[in-house]
């Protein structure tokens, strides 16, 4: 991959996705400002309410621009209010008061691991010179941590800082307020960005969107049929920022870009995840990057739907402080705080949907203790995805697992924990992770796992400065900026845990930051 230049890549990743069509489309089939009259006028607007658009909203904002912020759902927040609050900070004060050593390079030597060396890494450089500065932001405007650093799976030290409430709408919503409070700012639900309005200089002049638009959940696919709403065409005279997310319940889209992605497979993503805005960004040129990269989270369970209340047990319990075991074996098989992509592909090694049987993931009451978030674990043992055994041998019954087997995995994991280094699969076994919690101590807990969707790597191409990049002219596109998921080339083949709030707050606040 050495010789392999970025611009080398970018092509294949396109041919890999059979994009380039999509990204040469003819940009004068869009609306030119010239032939339309504006209802509004604004100087930024922001297509998106999560971390990204509220980053942006709010650094706009504070240089005097009048902000409005556009959000198609009746709820504000997008994936960002239910994500997990897990937000990796490299070099961050947390880090240097538990003693704990990082760097920018270690940090992106990590993201290339996952990312499988895609990674565009200016970008992941970028995030780990500025993500101090988001952090800081969050902070600002009331967002609260727990003092403990998290040692998220695939980093090589512990740099993820936890939300107080143990979600992202810890930090969602502090900023939702501190933008309202803000002189000449708006965020406005239900209304739907549709198109562009182009200038005659080929860059973004305004939108047009519909207002009072109502979602349609059931389609589980771009809503582009859905007619409801009043059209409005809206001025924004310094430019325009997409922030609108990834596209994992598009199921159009996604299925387009990964064929062996069925119908019918779950998402941890809230329902209105499609890939409207980003194809509009297409149709005028801009350029798509690795959008078949599509990542499953390891940590979701089968008994219920979408992110659910489990998740959390399976990141901050299970997988940290207890194992994952074949059903049929009783054995382990993987590092259960590897990264994402390697854990999933060795779940789905184990995985018979046909005949109900999935890894059965479970730590014991020491585990559950050392949960920084005690609703990591309450919550899913109270809807009924997480059950509480006493002994070993009623869990391998509860789970038809052999207990003599299961009895001897434990005994063997337990032994690596005491020596601190796991010879089997390489789980990281020292303090910072473990911290020396073993499996031994009753009542057990444990719940069934599998992979769900929960990521697209791939998007709209940017820059340092997240400005959109055009295909045709490889320069930025005038007037666009681009921040979050929405975007592509940060995280390569497969997201490092926790870097998605990183990477949308950063390049947020860069977008608010450059605009105008």
């Amino acid at each position: 991959m050495e010789n392999v230049s970025r611009r080398d890549l970018l092509k294949m990743s396109l041919v890999g996705a059979g994009a380039l069509a999509l990204g040469s489309v003819n940009a004068n089939a869009a609306v030119n400002a010239k032939d339309v009259k504006f209802d509004e006028e604004w100087d930024v607007v922001i297509v998106g309410s999560g971390f990204a658009g509220l980053a942006a909203g709010i650094t706009a904002a504070e240089k005097g621009n009048k902000v409005l912020i556009l959000e198609k759902m009746g709820r504000v927040g997008g994936n960002s209010v239910i994500n997990g609050g897990i937000f990796a900070v490299p070099n961050s004060d947390k880090q240097k008061a538990e003693g704990i050593k990082d760097s920018n390079e270690l940090f992106i030597k990590d993201c290339l691991k996952a990312g499988r060396g895609l990674n565009h890494v200016d970008l992941i450089d970028t995030i780990a010179t500025r993500a101090q500065d988001a952090y800081k932001l969050t902070l600002k405007c009331g967002a609260k941590y727990i003092d403990k650093v998290t040692h998220a799976g695939g980093h090589s030290v512990p740099r993820s800082l936890q939300t107080a409430n143990g979600s992202g709408s810890g930090i969602v919503q502090p900023m939702v307020e501190y933008f309202k409070n803000l002189q000449g700012c708006e965020l406005r639900q239900r209304a739907k960005f549709d198109e562009f309005v182009l200038g005659e200089d080929g860059g973004v002049d305004g939108v047009i969107i519909r207002e009072d638009y109502k979602f349609d959940p059931k389609s589980q696919k771009d809503d582009a049929e859905n007619t409801t709403g009043t059209k409005k065409t809206i001025k924004a005279k310094k430019g325009v920022v997409l922030a609108a997310g990834g596209f994992c319940r598009d199921v159009f889209f996604r299925q387009v870009q990964d064929p062996s992605i069925l119908p019918t497979t779950d998402s941890t993503n809230h329902p209105g995840a499609t890939a409207g805005a980003m194809k509009e960004a297409f149709r005028i040129g801009a350029t798509p990057v690795q959008l078949s990269w599509i990542q499953f989270g390891p940590w979701a369970c089968p008994d219920e739907k979408g992110f659910g209340v489990g998740s959390m047990f399976n990141v901050n319990g299970s997988f940290r402080y207890g194992i994952s075991v074949d059903p049929r074996t009783g054995k382990r098989y993987m590092n259960e705080l590897a990264d994402r992509r390697t854990r999933s592909q060795a779940m789905f090694k184990v995985i018979d949907a046909k005949a109900d049987i999935y890894p059965i993931n479970f730590c014991d009451s020491e585990g559950v203790k050392n949960m920084v978030i005690p609703e990591h674990y309450t919550k899913p043992l109270e809807s009924g995805v997480l059950k509480k055994f006493e002994t070993l041998d009623e869990l391998a019954a509860a789970y038809k697992i052999p207990a003599a087997e299961l009895k001897k995995t434990v005994e063997r994991y337990n032994s690596f924990v005491k020596s601190g280094k796991d010879e089997d699969f390489g789980k990281p076994m020292d303090k910072t992770t473990t911290n020396g919690v073993d499996i031994s101590k009753p009542p057990f807990y444990a719940m069934r796992g599998t992979p769900k969707l929960h990521h697209t790597m791939g998007g709209i191409d940017i820059n340092t400065k997240a400005q959109v990049i055009s295909l045709q002219t490889e320069m930025p596109i005038p007037r666009l900026f681009a921040a979050g998921e929405i975007t592509g080339g940060v995280h390569g083949a497969s997201r490092l845990g926790s870097v998605a709030i990183a990477d949308c707050l950063t390049f947020g606040m860069i977008a608010g930051e450059n605009i105008g």
